[in-house]
This record gives C-alpha cells, sequence and structure tokens, in this order.
C-alpha cells in the first residue's frame, strides 16, 4: 500500500508521539506500506517553524533527514496534483491539506490524516 501522511501524522511517527495511534503506527511500520511524505509537507513544517510555532517543533531540514532515515519517500508537486485543487469541494481551507489530499486521489495514495475534515474528501483516506 502507498501510504502519504498528513504532516502532523508524518511529525507524530519520527517523534514516537503517543499522538499516534497504534493501529497508526502498525500500518505505517509495515514491510507492505511505502510511505509517502509530500513536499508540501516539508514546505508547511519550514513555514510554521520559522515562525515559532509550537506544533512543528522540528526544523524542516531535520524533518527530511527524519523522514529519509526512518525509510519513507519524497513526493514532488507536481503540476497535475496543483490543478487537481481547483476542482476539490471545499470542505477545507487550508492549501497544505487541500494538496495532500489532491495528490492522494490523483496518485492514488491512501492518505493518513487525524484531520476530520480532510477525511470528507474520499473514503481512501484514513481517519486516525
Amino acid at each position: 500500500m502507498n501510504l502519504l501522511l498528513d504532516t502532523h501524522v508524518a511529525l507524530w511517527a519520527i517523534t514516537d508521539s503517543p499522538k499516534l495511534p497504534p493501529k497508526a503506527r502498525e500500518l505505517i511500520a509495515s514491510p507492505k506500506t511505502n510511505v509517502w511524505i509530500s513536499a508540501a509537507s516539508i514546505w508547511e513544517i519550514a513555514i510554521k517553524h520559522s515562525l515559532g510555532r509550537g506544533d512543528m517543533p522540528i526544523s524542516a531540514q531535520d524533518a527530511r533527514r527524519y523522514f529519509s532515515e526512518s525509510g519513507y519517500r519524497l513526493l514532488a508537486i507536481e503540476a497535475e496534483h496543483a490543478l487537481a485543487v481547483e476542482d476539490l469541494p471545499t470542505h477545507h481551507g487550508d492549501p497544505f491539506d487541500r494538496i495532500l489530499v489532491a495528490q492522494a486521489l490523483m496518485e492514488p495514495m491512501r492518505l493518513m490524516t487525524h484531520d476530520a475534515m480532510v477525511a470528507l474528501y474520499s473514503d481512501t483516506i484514513i481517519k486516525i
């Protein structure tokens, strides 16, 4: 399975946060799962970390290194992903979440998120 992690889920995974439910942890660690991180998540971490937000405890550079060390693959943002955002319903206004949804739907991949609004986009989105 190709699994795209939402930014906070990805951070919880690399920091071994108790916020990451055991079932999600098992799916991420499964040898049958290819875990993906979007370039949009790296961008989101960079912006929010530079603003000193407490929900982004590490820099984007450190996050990218940890993602790589964990064996996670990096998903580039393609023009087709950006175009697909235009056709999404307006369930969610956050541009980072919207591009993650578009990427997951286009690739296709399963998106793992903790955001109930993001989960409204598709039954292929895994809400934890």
